[in-house]
């Protein structure tokens, strides 16, 4: 569905089910260069099983109107926004490495629009090497292959895909392919410059569900366990073998941890 946030026409994915606002709300958050698709296999479930959905594409990324927002602070009071425009009173929300650092600042921020929070692949700080942030910055497919490379699990070279005929690497580097020139740089630049992950979890009050892939090469699961030793109500769920698109490498896995 299209909704009206700050002004600028955005596409939400609903899971297959008009979106109703009595409804208790689960909110999907992509990370960076990607879009709503990265919950494909995450949102129906939730939309058929007693949920209303909002997988948004973020501003300027896949379907939504706008240039990407060029700070976590102002993605999290846009995700503010969102939930106040659908209708809906607070969410839980659902984050994936950049959308984990928007949702928890968002509970920072908004507390009250916030019921719970679960943070796959994140990271007490989410530094991003100098050679990716170049190859991003310029454009270069090279970012496109070391965000497929790095974030991407040992499983998914050996044709790991639970569905027949289907590439992972392949599958990741076309949606990062589909973004417009700069998204990646923009959202790449906004993880590496945010600082305040920490201190934004010490203000979380609500329950957290923090899952992440031991075998992770973007966000280290040492990494996620510092930040999930800062929320006063936290549970974590590590994932044998996963990487850090664990959506896509563990879905039944991931969908039980969420659960």
């Amino acid at each position: 569905m299209q909704l009206n946030v700050n002004g600028q026409e955005t596409f939400v994915g609903t899971g297959g089910k008009p979106f109703d606002p009595a409804q208790a709300t689960v909110v999907l958050l992509h990370g960076a260069g990607l879009d709503h698709t990265t919950w494909a296999q995450h949102d129906r479930w939730f939309a058929h099983h007693g949920f209303s959905v909002l997988a948004p594409d973020l501003p300027g990324h896949g379907r939504s109107a706008g240039a990407p927002l060029k700070t976590i602070g102002a993605m999290a009071d846009w995700t503010a926004a969102l939930v106040e425009a659908s209708g809906a009173v607070k969410a839980r929300l659902v984050g994936h490495s950049m959308g984990s650092l928007i949702a928890l600042e968002t509970a920072a921020r908004h507390p009250s629009k916030v019921t719970g929070l679960t943070l796959l692949g994140t990271s007490a700080k989410m530094a991003v090497g100098p050679d990716l942030l170049k190859a991003a910055e310029a454009n270069d497919h090279d970012a496109i292959d070391m965000v497929s490379i790095w974030g991407l699990g040992p499983a998914a070279g050996l044709g790991g895909s639970l569905a027949p005929g289907l590439w992972m690497y392949g599958g990741a580097q076309r949606v990062l392919e589909r973004s417009k020139p700069g998204v990646l740089f923009a959202d790449l630049s906004a993880c590496n410059a945010y600082e305040e992950a920490v201190d934004a979890a010490t203000k979380v009050k609500v329950p957290v569900t923090v899952i992440l892939g031991e075998r992770d090469m973007m966000t280290p699961a040492k990494a996620g366990r510092a930040l999930a030793a800062a929320l006063a109500d936290c549970r974590t769920v590590v994932l044998s073998g996963a990487g850090h698109m664990m959506m896509t490498e563990r879905p039944d896995e991931v969908l039980a941890a969420m659960r």
